[in-house]
């Protein structure tokens, strides 16, 4: 499904640019009949692109409080009937799983850059209240490897999240994988994705 960006509210062009090659790895990645919670919907754009082009998926869009009514507004607008309305989510509180049914996969993309490390330490603590059993969890975004950026371009983005917010910034991909296996996951793939960004799969071990 291709979004009008004169008709979506907030328009990212990052998740226009992104979107398709990860629908593409979606698409081997998945069955096609999951219940998928996204953690970070934003403007509900890649909720939109994937539902709509997985109509057997249920897709379970959520943001913090402050932009579900923008993240709201266009899934109004734009959703199609296998997404579910928005539910907020923030995972500063340790309770952020309450309420929710079990899911087979979780997927959030741009946001581990973004969110504090705290939050991404309660992501993978709680998940295992949440993800069903052989669950996965995909996460796409910018990663450093052996505390090195994978191009001059990362470098310059974490230069920029941290004078904007020093708790944010490019995270390792060893101390994200630490927590993954923590927490009971197994890593399945490490996809190299365009404009040198990554695409983690990980799959619940029990």
């Amino acid at each position: 499904m291709n979004i009008d960006e004169n008709s979506f509210m907030g328009f990212s062009p990052a998740s226009a640019r992104n979107a398709a090659p990860i629908l593409q790895r979606l698409t081997g990645l998945l069955a096609g009949d999951e219940k998928v919670l996204e953690v970070g919907s934003g403007t509900g754009q890649h909720a939109v692109h994937f539902a709509g082009n997985l109509p057997g998926v249920r897709w379970l869009p959520s943001d913090i409080e402050q932009q579900l009514p923008l993240l709201q507004a266009n899934l109004d607008r734009h959703g199609s009937d296998n997404i579910t309305a928005s539910r907020v989510l923030n995972l500063q509180q340790s309770d952020w799983h309450t309420g929710l049914d079990p899911v087979d996969l979780i997927y959030s993309a741009n946001t581990l850059h973004i969110i504090g490390w705290a939050e991404v330490v309660s992501l993978f603590r709680h998940l295992d209240q949440v993800l069903a059993p052989q669950g996965q969890v995909i996460l796409y975004g910018p990663f450093r490897y052996g505390q090195n950026f994978t191009s001059d371009s990362n470098a310059e983005f974490d230069q920029w999240l941290k004078a904007r917010n020093p708790m944010s910034g490019i995270r390792d991909f060893e101390a994200v994988n630490a927590l993954a296996v923590e927490a009971g996951l197994l890593l399945k793939d490490d996809i190299v994705m365009p404009a040198n960004n990554q695409l983690l799969v990980w799959q619940k071990a029990r």
